[in-house]
């Protein structure tokens, strides 16, 4: 089985949940098989320092420097790059994380609309039955919305909006993202030291 985990970043605020996602990923030893939408690419500008050029190659490059990694744990597939691994049931990763998921991504896949790999990423993970996290970063959510989410939950996907909690005192902002990318590594089974677990000593 191939033990890549796929990750898409698409145009919903909150970039800094996916690229600490992909951080802590990489940090754990795994590959990853990384897609960024059009307007992904724009959030993440817009929202950090990273500044990712429009080239495939080039952008790859860039965040190859930006989390220090080897070049075969960290593969960026282009929009339209049909030959990518995960858009076959042939190979796909072992689980898939869209974070942050726009509503429309989240309209997509749970009409089964594959218009670009991030679609199809998401529909080959369901049909393959592998794990399938949505963290959806919208409020408030429609009818439309709310109807989607449960679409996908009855077809075995996880929703997880962006919803931190404040139980445990954070301080800043990054321990913040750090609560949510602790719940999406505990449900893609990665094991991390993000913070304290409930019940914990200083919880």
């Amino acid at each position: 089985m191939n033990q890549a985990i796929a990750v898409a970043m698409t145009g919903a605020s909150g970039a800094q949940y996916g690229l600490r996602l992909v951080e802590c990923l990489l940090a754990a030893g795994r590959e990853v098989q990384l897609m960024i939408s059009q307007a992904g690419q724009v959030v993440i500008n817009m929202e950090t320092d990273l500044d990712l050029p429009s080239d495939t190659a080039a952008a790859r490059q860039r965040l190859l420097d930006h989390f220090g990694c080897e070049a075969d744990r960290l593969q960026l597939f282009g929009r339209q790059q049909w030959l990518a691994p995960v858009a076959s049931g042939t190979h796909p990763p072992r689980a898939m994380a869209i974070c942050p998921c726009t509503t429309g991504t989240l309209a997509s896949v749970a009409n089964g609309i594959c218009d670009d790999l991030i679609d199809r990423a998401a529909d080959v993970a369901l049909k393959e039955k592998r794990p399938l996290i949505l963290v959806v970063r919208e409020t408030p959510f429609s009818a439309i919305h709310l109807q989607n989410m449960l679409t996908l939950a009855q077809a075995g996907a996880t929703i997880m909006p962006a919803n931190p909690g404040f139980y445990f005192r954070p301080g800043r902002i990054e321990e913040l993202v750090d609560f949510v990318v602790a719940r999406i590594l505990d449900h893609l089974e990665v094991p991390h030291q993000l913070g304290r677990r409930w019940g914990e000593a200083g919880s």
